[in-house]
Protein backbone atom coordinates (compact mmCIF):
# COMPACT_ATOMS: atom_id res chain seq x y z
CA UNK A 1 0.00 0.00 0.00
CA UNK A 2 1.31 3.45 -0.85
CA UNK A 3 1.69 5.92 1.98
CA UNK A 4 -1.08 8.44 2.53
CA UNK A 5 1.53 11.10 3.37
CA UNK A 6 3.97 13.28 1.49
CA UNK A 7 6.71 14.79 3.62
CA UNK A 8 9.08 17.66 2.88
CA UNK A 9 11.76 18.27 5.52
CA UNK A 10 14.68 20.63 4.98
CA UNK A 11 17.08 22.72 7.01
CA UNK A 12 16.71 26.50 6.65
CA UNK A 13 18.96 28.75 8.76
CA UNK A 14 19.62 25.97 11.28
CA UNK A 15 15.94 25.07 11.75
CA UNK A 16 14.12 22.12 10.21
CA UNK A 17 11.08 23.26 8.21
CA UNK A 18 8.71 20.30 7.93
CA UNK A 19 5.51 20.00 5.89
CA UNK A 20 3.34 16.88 5.89
CA UNK A 21 0.44 16.48 3.44
CA UNK A 22 -1.96 13.76 4.64
CA UNK A 23 -4.38 12.32 2.10
CA UNK A 24 -7.55 11.64 4.15
CA UNK A 25 -11.27 12.38 3.59
CA UNK A 26 -11.73 13.97 7.06
CA UNK A 27 -15.51 13.48 6.98
CA UNK A 28 -17.34 15.29 9.81
CA UNK A 29 -20.34 12.97 10.01
CA UNK A 30 -22.74 15.88 9.42
CA UNK A 31 -22.74 16.11 5.61
CA UNK A 32 -25.52 14.50 3.60
CA UNK A 33 -24.80 12.60 0.40
CA UNK A 34 -26.74 14.55 -2.27
CA UNK A 35 -27.53 11.40 -4.25
CA UNK A 36 -29.00 9.34 -1.40
CA UNK A 37 -29.82 11.93 1.25
CA UNK A 38 -28.09 9.82 3.89
CA UNK A 39 -25.60 11.31 6.32
CA UNK A 40 -22.01 10.31 5.54
CA UNK A 41 -20.44 8.59 8.57
CA UNK A 42 -17.72 10.40 10.48
CA UNK A 43 -14.19 9.51 9.39
CA UNK A 44 -11.43 11.80 10.64
CA UNK A 45 -7.89 11.73 12.00
CA UNK A 46 -7.72 11.84 15.79
CA UNK A 47 -4.00 11.73 16.59
CA UNK A 48 -0.84 12.76 14.77
CA UNK A 49 2.65 12.26 16.18
CA UNK A 50 6.07 13.11 14.81
CA UNK A 51 9.46 12.02 16.10
CA UNK A 52 12.99 12.92 15.08
CA UNK A 53 15.56 10.25 15.89
CA UNK A 54 13.07 8.76 18.38
CA UNK A 55 12.42 12.07 20.21
CA UNK A 56 8.78 13.20 20.03
CA UNK A 57 8.44 16.70 18.57
CA UNK A 58 4.69 16.80 17.75
CA UNK A 59 1.69 15.26 19.52
CA UNK A 60 -1.53 16.60 17.98
CA UNK A 61 -5.13 15.74 18.82
CA UNK A 62 -7.44 16.48 15.89
CA UNK A 63 -11.20 16.33 15.37
CA UNK A 64 -13.77 16.57 12.58
CA UNK A 65 -13.22 20.31 12.01
CA UNK A 66 -9.91 19.74 10.18
CA UNK A 67 -10.15 20.03 6.39
CA UNK A 68 -9.86 17.20 3.86
CA UNK A 69 -6.24 16.31 2.97
CA UNK A 70 -4.76 18.39 5.79
CA UNK A 71 -1.33 20.01 5.58
CA UNK A 72 0.61 20.00 8.86
CA UNK A 73 3.58 22.34 9.01
CA UNK A 74 6.01 22.84 11.88
CA UNK A 75 9.61 23.85 12.64
CA UNK A 76 12.12 22.14 14.90
CA UNK A 77 15.40 23.48 16.25
CA UNK A 78 18.41 21.41 17.16
CA UNK A 79 18.27 18.97 14.24
CA UNK A 80 20.76 18.36 11.47
CA UNK A 81 20.73 17.07 7.93
CA UNK A 82 20.41 13.30 7.88
CA UNK A 83 18.21 13.05 10.98
CA UNK A 84 15.27 10.64 10.66
CA UNK A 85 11.70 11.96 10.84
CA UNK A 86 8.76 9.60 11.47
CA UNK A 87 5.14 10.81 11.23
CA UNK A 88 2.18 8.63 12.29
CA UNK A 89 -1.57 9.18 12.40
CA UNK A 90 -4.64 7.23 13.55
CA UNK A 91 -8.29 7.97 12.76
CA UNK A 92 -11.59 7.31 14.52
CA UNK A 93 -12.07 4.05 12.57
CA UNK A 94 -8.74 2.62 13.76
CA UNK A 95 -6.99 3.14 10.44
CA UNK A 96 -3.41 4.32 10.71
CA UNK A 97 -0.40 5.14 8.63
CA UNK A 98 3.30 5.79 9.17
CA UNK A 99 5.82 7.54 6.95
CA UNK A 100 9.54 8.23 7.30
CA UNK A 101 11.77 10.87 5.76
CA UNK A 102 15.33 12.06 6.09
CA UNK A 103 15.80 15.71 6.90
CA UNK A 104 17.79 17.34 4.13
Amino acid sequence: MASSMKIRARIVDGTAHIAVLIMHPMETGQRKDPATGKVSPAHFIQTVTATINGRQVVDAQWGPAISRNPLLGFRVRGVKAGDRLVVEWEDNKGERDRAEATIG
